[in-house]
């Protein structure tokens, strides 16, 4: 039986890789979809491992063709995507895969796969504790916190169009919850 597609996504800071490893590592059927993109690989990273490494010329060769399920120019030239052939691969050997993907794209792959695919967000308890979280990390100059918390506002506005959302308060809660709603969306 083919496996069925789990769209996670989630403002940066909400615990997003968190819960999908922390299901993954519960035993929660799920593998990962590679991504493609078109930077040049960094060190110790492999094709078709971390990521399948396309020359932007071939990236958009595939946009073109039809052969991406979603896609983002992050900047001029610099792509990221999930092909279609990657869903396939997993969901064609029997399992589920998992997509930690934006909104836009959670969006796209639903409407490409209808009931084969769920959709789930994860919320932060609130955007102050959003802000509070990412200044916690110490991570990023307070130009880029605030970016974060803009691009957050705006992934928020569609929580209402998943058909699962998760306030990510406790940890422990949230994952127990996503997995809940995952294992009932495998079976069902």
């Amino acid at each position: 039986m083919p496996g069925k597609i789990i769209i996670i996504s989630a403002p940066s800071g909400c615990g997003k890789s968190t819960i999908i490893n922390a299901l993954i590592n519960r035993g929660v059927d799920m593998q990962f979809s590679i991504s493609a993109t078109s930077r040049e690989p960094r060190c110790g990273e492999t094709d078709g491992k971390h990521y399948y490494f396309l020359t932007p010329s071939e990236f958009r060769r595939r946009i073109e063709k039809g052969l991406f399920v979603e896609y983002e120019e992050v900047y001029p030239g610099r792509f990221y995507g999930t092909l279609k052939s990657e869903i396939e691969r997993i969901t064609g050997a029997g399992h589920n895969v998992v997509m930690d993907i934006d909104v836009a794209g959670a969006m796209n792959v639903k409407k490409i796969y209808g009931d084969c695919a769920m959709t789930l967000f994860i919320m932060p308890p609130s955007v102050d504790e959003l802000r509070r979280r990412l200044e916690l990390r110490a991570t990023d100059a307070p130009e880029v916190i605030d970016q974060r918390v803009g691009k957050a506002e705006y992934e928020i506005s569609f929580a209402s169009r998943f058909e699962t959302v998760i306030v990510n308060e406790d940890l422990d809660t949230a994952v127990d919850q996503a997995q809940k709603a995952i294992t009932a969306f495998i079976a069902g």
